[in-house]
């Protein structure tokens, strides 16, 4: 493995979150059980291998590095990835890679699929990763991943197995999915991000941003471009249910001692003993 940019590492509860951000620098994620990369700021040398991207929005401290992800695949005879965008760029970000492609002298190879709120994309037997909205100042959009599982009915709980086997013999379903939100990923946003899609509080594991904490940055100015401010956080410390969350994106204004020592004075102990500051 090459280690061409900065990549700091995660391990809980089965999954393995990998990459890097800081605001106006770059933002990538990586999750190889869940074979999905996550923005392409940068491309360290090893992400070629997840086939699967799924880019937030179109500021290129989160999608600079998409034509070298996608030559790098060409290069090694890979596949050519999927790269989910949202709808609204999809035209723009196929002339970038179709420029570069001049540039380069080497064929941008890649499906570039446009996504909206509600879609829903089928991963596999077990894991959906569904579509949410936003709040940038750009098109943007927000993934989550859930975990499904078959479980039985509950009207039928209380039967024996013989009694369940006779009705999945004729022909009726006796089980259910049930989802549950494994891995959230809100790239950029202002607070609505978080607040309009309830189930991110839930996820074992979300990665948001949290880009401003000094007193003087004012909350409504950070909004209206697009951000999340620490007291936002604070405010809603007791809807973080997750088992880890990641905050990141911090400005370039701020070092990471005064990062660390603000965070771990103001975030209350319940819920910094699940935070980990991503710089």
């Amino acid at each position: 493995m090459l280690e061409n940019l900065p990549l700091r590492t995660l391990e809980h509860g089965g999954l393995t979150v990998e990459g890097y951000s800081r605001a106006a620098v770059q933002s990538y994620f990586r999750v190889p059980e869940l074979k999905l990369l996550f923005d392409c700021g940068g491309s360290p040398w090893d992400f070629m291998g997840t086939a699967t991207v799924c880019v937030t929005h179109g500021h290129l401290d989160h999608m600079a590095a998409l034509p070298a992800y996608v030559a790098r695949r060409r290069m090694m005879k890979m596949d050519p990835p999927v790269v989910y965008v949202p709808a609204e760029i999809v035209e723009n970000v196929e002339k970038l890679l179709r420029a570069w492609q001049r540039l380069d002298r080497g064929r941008m190879l890649c499906d570039v699929v446009g996504v909206e709120p509600g879609d829903e994309i089928e991963l596999s037997r077990e894991h959906l990763l569904t579509v949410y909205q936003t709040k940038h100042t750009v098109p943007s959009v927000g993934y989550l991943v859930w975990e499904r599982k078959r479980k039985l009915r509950p009207d039928l709980q209380d039967l024996s197995q013989d009694e369940i086997r006779k009705i999945a013999t004729s022909g009726e379903e006796v089980s259910v999915e049930v989802k549950t939100p494994l891995f959230g990923y809100t790239g950029d946003t202002a607070p609505p991000g978080l607040d309009d899609e309830p189930a991110l509080y839930d996820a074992k594991i979300l990665v948001t941003e949290c880009s401003f904490f000094r007193p003087e940055h004012r909350r409504e100015k950070i909004h209206k471009f697009g951000h999340i401010h620490l007291d936002d956080v604070l405010e809603r410390a007791e809807e973080f249910r997750n088992e880890r969350l990641c905050l990141g994106h911090f400005s370039t204004r701020y070092h990471d001692d005064q990062i660390r020592r603000i965070c771990g004075k103001k975030l209350p102990g319940h819920l910094a003993e699940r935070v980990e500051l991503w710089f």
